[in-house]
């Protein structure tokens, strides 16, 4: 059943019966309905959840096939090729043990994948494994500064806005938080987007 938002009567549509960008970006969709949606319009599905959002939204608009940035998505395997700090990152990189030996080699055997530095590397091609050494001590030093807390991607959504309902409610718990996420992503909004508020706790 579709879910019912704010304004009385207003529900959330299928995704298929919606001709606009517009009225696209007013719902919350989990990355996978945006892909199967992107495949059946027969549109490029790689990339982040927003950029497969803005493609189909254009292709409804104009009827233009936005393509994917260019770069090199073949040809190099980020599991075996020799590794070396003039090494660029492309669009088909991997997390691999190949990669991870490399960085342990530049940063020492502290050295550990985390969701920042990931998502640095994907977003990234063009730089090269050495900037991207230079980038992850920049993080650990960060990290190290008092009061810090770690970025949150901005395609994540439920993560910011866990964050947040924890910081303005910390008397409540993750039961709550999922209670009111649930409710929250239901609703419409002027770009999809979901973002915490006070007023949640009404719904």
């Amino acid at each position: 059943m579709p879910a019912r938002g704010k304004d009385a009567g207003e529900t959330r549509p299928d995704i298929t019966d919606i001709t606009n960008g517009a009225e696209l970006r007013r719902w919350y969709w989990l990355k996978a309905e945006l892909v199967a949606r992107a495949k059946a319009l027969g549109l490029p599905m790689s990339g982040g959840k927003f950029e497969v959002l803005d493609r189909i939204s254009t292709f409804l608009d104009t009827g233009e096939v936005v393509r994917p940035k260019p770069g090199t998505r073949g040809g190099f395997d980020w599991h075996s090729e020799p590794l070396a700090d003039e090494t660029v990152l492309t669009l088909s990189y991997r997390n691999t043990q190949n990669v991870r030996r490399y960085f342990k080699a530049r940063l020492g055997d502290g050295f550990a994948f985390n969701i920042e530095f990931m998502a640095w590397l994907k977003a990234n091609s063009g730089k090269t494994l050495a900037d991207a050494c230079v980038e992850y001590r920049a993080m650990r030093a960060r990290e190290a500064a008092p009061g810090h807390r770690s970025q949150i991607a901005d395609h994540n959504q439920f993560n910011q806005y866990t964050r947040d309902f924890l910081d303005d409610n910390p008397e409540l718990g993750m039961a709550e938080v999922r209670k009111f996420w649930a409710l929250k992503r239901a609703l419409p909004s002027e770009d999809g987007r979901h973002v915490y508020e006070r007023s949640d706790l009404e719904l």
